[in-house]
């Protein structure tokens, strides 16, 4: 069971929302709840809090999953435990018969290493796998599955969110790459999310020796992307998540001024509300 810090005001915020166009949520860690009232999607939402001592959440758990009553659909953009939780996303199927979508190696976290049928009242075609150019259509949104460069990672996607309120990308844990600058060819990226954050040092997995890790973007490394997306607005996001990788996203401001993308650099914190 998950449990939140903040009892369900922000799911009840979303619930509620009509926006004009469509609105974003910032959950923490990768997450986001989108919705223009009608359709409700959640990207990469995680509510765990890690795995201590290697991984320790610094942000409060937002919500409770089981609490959530509107989902159309969840995407993940990896397998790792942060973009594929079974404790965080398997109860909003039960709650709302929502389909997760995620590459071969996401969907198979679910099906097999943490058996979601099993463990929760989840059906068999609510999980569903996508490959690069995949579209899924959901009411005003069409989602398009695009390549991503995360070393980290055995399959690595990104998500293009197109509405007639504008494009939405969400990058996952992607770090520049030359493959980015096709993706910013055929889409024009109003609002873009990619992850940040500094060098640390974690306990290893295995011997528990301290070993850095730099799993995300750092501060050349994300502008160089958003500039290879062609990305209008930037979002920063992981920066909060993790204890010994945590990051400054106002000092992003001094390495994008000077180039054309992004043209607008916007930091948000978990549960602040963003317009498209």
């Amino acid at each position: 069971m998950v449990h939140s810090d903040w009892d369900d005001w922000l799911v009840r915020e979303i619930d509620a929302a009509d926006p004009d166009g469509v609105a974003l949520w910032y959950l923490g860690c990768n997450g986001f709840a989108i919705t223009d009232g009608e359709t409700t999607l959640f990207i990469d939402p995680y509510l765990g809090t890690g795995d201590p001592p290697r991984t320790v959440r610094m942000i409060p758990v937002p919500f409770a999953p089981s609490d959530v009553r509107a989902a159309d659909a969840i995407f993940a953009t990896h397998e790792h435990t942060d973009h594929v939780h079974g404790p965080s996303q398997a109860p909003i199927l039960e709650a709302t018969d929502a389909t997760f979508y995620g590459p071969a190696d996401s969907i198979a976290v679910a099906r097999e290493e943490e058996t979601w049928t099993d463990e929760w009242d989840v059906a068999a075609d609510q999980l569903a796998e996508l490959a690069v150019e995949d579209t899924v259509e959901l009411g005003e949104f069409t989602v398009t599955v695009e390549t991503a460069h995360d070393p980290d990672a055995t399959q690595p996607v990104s998500y293009v969110v197109d509405h007639p309120a504008g494009t939405f990308f969400h990058g996952g844990d992607t770090k520049p790459d030359a493959s980015l600058e096709a993706v910013g060819e055929r889409h024009e990226i109003d609002l873009g999310v990619l992850a940040f954050g500094s060098t640390g040092l974690l306990p290893d997995k295995q011997t528990g020796e301290l070993t850095e890790k730099r799993w995300y973007c750092d501060e050349n490394e994300i502008v160089e992307a958003a500039g290879q997306l062609r990305i209008d607005r930037l979002v920063p996001t992981h920066w909060d998540m993790w204890k010994g990788l945590t990051a400054d996203p106002t000092a992003l401001s001094h390495h994008a001024r000077s180039y054309d993308d992004p043209a607008d650099l916007e930091i948000v914190e978990i549960g602040d509300r963003i317009e498209l």
